[in-house]
């Protein structure tokens, strides 16, 4: 089910390449529908949101306001959350914020020997979007992971949008919302939902970034508002690594792997290890495994088209190819992961030790589970409060740094041949 492949075997670097090569490019009937979409909305605002979403969520609605969810019904999903739900979710959102609380960056100036003074001024993002998936494939988790950091960075609005098909609500999303802070709620999706946040409308007024997950529609819709707007990533399939030795739990990998694997078809899901017996453990882990999941069709395609179980020469060599791989999550299942972090370059979260799952990363520990895929962890990070300050530079040059900074600026403007910008510095020199 699952390809095997042993790294000194010749042809195996162009066989890895095959293997995490993922064409992300859109195919042209779906590039034309966004374009049309987002044309309509920027010139029709609301009138054309409401027509796009009768026809794409059979949402019979004759006015924005029936779209809009009000706070006391957010606040009711909540208080009607089973106490467990209600419990976890709260413990969840809690850890979030309390990481990213940690995040938030300062503005800072220095004052130089002649009295200029320099620095960074940080302020917070004024309005953000974010999109939620919908209906059944509902996302609480991805609420809390986009609208707390939005918060702690100090976003003065997050307008939320989440498809509501057929009128299908899912509590557990409204109820992250209201704990998360989330200002407005509008139950609209899909590429209309992206250029109404992204333009504005007669009742959804323009964002300054949108942020958060959806479909191909909505990930081309991101692509093409960029610009007007600032994006958190256009994420790719979901992604992990496992680096393992003999010491791991081979039943522990091979469900790590079926974690990623049942998101979707196209998921990834790779292991590195030295020990060839090891990589047979998994592999009879996965076959006995695999038919005790629900959704067993889905992680058997994902780990046949795209899976592999990697025999590497030895944990330096693994950490060499994690860093060409670059992944979205990477799992350190060895005796001693202290030892392999600081070889770590590339990735977008680093889970170390036996007992550090994946999942609980997705959920409940506290860092951003919105992470860079595609081997975007070579220069990428994962989502976070930074992403929604802005740095503003602090220039403030006294008179007597004028007379050194003057003439400086000035010959390198005459040096570009740029005369009124020489003028300008040489005018506050004294003569």
């Amino acid at each position: 089910m699952i390809r095997r492949l042993t790294s000194a075997d010749s042809g195996f670097a162009a066989t890895l390449d095959a293997l995490l090569h993922f064409d992300d490019s859109t195919d042209d009937a779906i590039e034309q529908t966004v374009a049309a979409i987002l044309k309509r909305v920027r010139s029709e605002g609301d009138a054309a949101v409401l027509e796009y979403t009768r026809r794409f969520d059979q949402l019979d609605v004759a006015t924005m306001a029936e779209l809009e969810l009000p706070r006391s019904q957010l606040r009711q999903a909540l208080d009607r959350l089973p106490p467990a739900q209600r419990s976890a979710l709260e413990a969840a959102a809690q850890r979030v914020t309390s990481y990213h609380e940690r995040q938030k960056l300062e503005s800072w100036s220095f004052t130089e020997a002649d009295g200029t003074r320099l620095g960074q001024k940080i302020t917070a993002l004024d309005r953000v979007g974010l999109y939620v998936p919908g209906g059944k494939a509902a996302y609480p988790s991805s609420v809390l992971m986009n609208a707390l950091p939005a918060k702690v960075a100090g976003v003065g609005e997050l307008i939320m949008v989440v498809p509501t098909p057929r009128g299908e609500k899912n509590a557990l999303v409204l109820a992250a919302a209201c704990l998360a802070g989330v200002d407005r709620v509008f139950t609209l999706g899909g590429a209309q939902a992206v250029a109404a946040l992204a333009y504005g409308t007669q009742t959804i007024p323009q964002v300054d970034k949108i942020v958060g997950p959806g479909n191909a529609y909505v990930a081309a819709a991101k692509r093409r508002v960029f610009g007007t707007v600032g994006i958190d990533m256009v994420a790719g399939p979901s992604e992990v690594l496992i680096i393992a030795d003999a010491s791991a739990n081979p039943d522990w990998v091979a469900i790590d792997l079926f974690a990623q694997a049942e998101h979707d078809e196209l998921a990834q899901s790779i292991l590195l290890s030295p020990d060839a017996g090891f990589i047979d453990r998994v592999a009879a882990s996965i076959d006995r495994l695999l038919p005790t999941m629900p959704r067993r069709e889905v992680i058997a395609a994902s780990l046949k088209g795209r899976g592999a179980l990697i025999l590497v020469a030895d944990l330096d060599e693994a950490c060499v190819l994690a860093n060409r791989i670059a992944p979205e999550h990477l799992e350190l299942a060895v005796s001693d992961p202290s030892a392999l972090v600081e070889k770590i370059r590339h990735a977008g979260a680093i889970f170390v030790g036996h007992y550090t799952s994946e999942s609980l990363g997705d959920y409940c520990a506290g860092p951003n589970h919105v992470l860079p895929t595609s081997r975007s962890a070579r220069f990428s990070s994962p989502l976070g409060v930074y992403d929604f300050q802005k740095r503003s530079s602090l220039i403030e040059v006294s008179q007597a740094g004028a007379q050194t900074l003057g003439p400086i600026a000035a010959t390198l403007a005459h040096g570009e041949g740029l005369t009124a910008h020489a003028r300008a510095a040489e005018l506050r020199i004294k003569p």
